[in-house]
């Protein structure tokens, strides 16, 4: 069962609502979801994992029911990294393993890297770490275009254009190469997403506006101007990578030179998956990151 609805107040006046599956002292497991989701974006994994852990899932600063400060500099991601530590702290942890995905994945890897002792073992899914999503951004053509939607979503209209039509567009994020809707996304999800997103936009989309990992425009040269030290960046945890390679955003390119910044890595690729499957595959999902975190 999942039980929603509960608060964690931290420092900066930051207030994140979570969710958890599972009982408090049991080993704790974070949950990080992406744009344009909230918690439910494991609301198929967290039973799985409460039947062994504590699960708990988070809105994310700036989604849903959490504090949706409006200045851009909030959504560094030093400033997302504190609110998972203060969570951590705020539950009764010292430390926790780490599940993510998209823009929880990018908190993640750099919690991982700040802080590896708050972190046990942490799995990735189709999130890239810093060091190879700079490069691909800066010099491959491909991954550039993916990635073009990034400079869309920076613009100062982009919560207007989004909300149109019934936040088409953001529906549109989930959509196949064909444009259709996949069934995972029942008529009772999109009604629960169209609520969160009413609720804001402007948080969600001041992540890709704080970032220097965005492509080069005419204005700006984005990830290009980067000078990253892959000793900096390196993430000594142990740590299982989930990658479904039909992401059409995040290219199989993002994960070359891996092994250069994680010490123990694990790589599972899926053929057949997209950016979204922790939505498609989910108990084989929590049964990979299960066997990983407990063995």
């Amino acid at each position: 069962m999942i039980v929603t609805g509960q608060y964690a107040d931290l420092a900066g006046g930051i207030r994140l609502h979570y969710a958890t599956a599972g009982t408090r002292g049991r080993p704790l497991v974070l949950c990080l979801h992406g744009f344009p989701e909230y918690w439910a974006a494991w609301d198929d994994v967290l039973p799985e994992l409460g039947s062994w852990a504590f699960a708990v899932a988070p809105d994310l600063r700036g989604f849903n029911l959490s504090s949706q400060p409006l200045a851009v500099e909030a959504y560094r991601t030093r400033e997302i990294v504190g609110d998972l530590v203060g969570l951590i702290d705020a539950l009764g942890y010292e430390r926790a393993f780490v599940l993510a995905h998209d823009w929880g994945g990018a908190a993640a890897w750099q919690l991982a890297i700040a802080q590896p002792q708050r972190v046990q073992k942490l799995a990735i899914v189709n999130s890239p770490h810093p060091l190879p999503f700079a490069r691909a951004l800066a010099s491959n053509a491909q991954q550039q275009q993916a990635s073009a939607y990034m400079n869309w979503l920076r613009q100062p209209d982009a919560e207007r254009r989004l909300a149109e039509n019934g936040f088409a567009r953001l529906l549109g994020f989930f959509a196949d190469e064909d444009g259709r809707l996949p069934a995972w996304l029942t008529p009772e999800r999109i009604a629960a997403y169209r609520q969160v997103w009413a609720r804001g936009l402007t948080g969600g989309l001041n992540y890709y506006r704080a970032t220097p990992l965005h492509p080069p425009t005419a204005d700006t040269p984005g990830a290009a101007a980067l000078q990253l030290d892959a000793r900096a960046l390196r993430v000594g945890v142990p740590t299982l990578v989930i990658w479904g390679l039909r992401d059409r955003a995040l290219l199989p390119c993002l994960l070359e030179g891996l092994e250069e910044v994680v010490a123990s890595l694990r790589l599972l690729t899926v053929p057949e998956a997209t950016h979204w499957i922790a939505h498609e595959r989910p108990q084989w999902l929590a049964a990979e990151v299960t066997a990983f975190f407990r063995e």
